[in-house]
């Protein structure tokens, strides 16, 4: 699922809201093993436009 993380994330990422909607499934499906990497992903393609969002659903 994490594969999947990588191709809708970007796809949604022109919306906050979406952003945030989707962020929120795939931390559902990648479960705890690969919540790490996700983080990481998130961080180094998403980390400026939405830091807040990141910072809110991960912690």
């Amino acid at each position: 699922m994490l594969d999947y993380a990588r191709v809708i994330l970007p796809k949604v990422s022109f919306s906050e809201e979406l952003f945030e909607k989707e962020l929120l499934k795939c931390i559902e499906w990648v479960g705890p093993e690969n919540l790490n990497e996700l983080f990481q992903f998130c961080q180094d393609n998403f980390g400026i436009e939405h830091s807040n969002v990141i910072k809110r659903v991960f912690n």
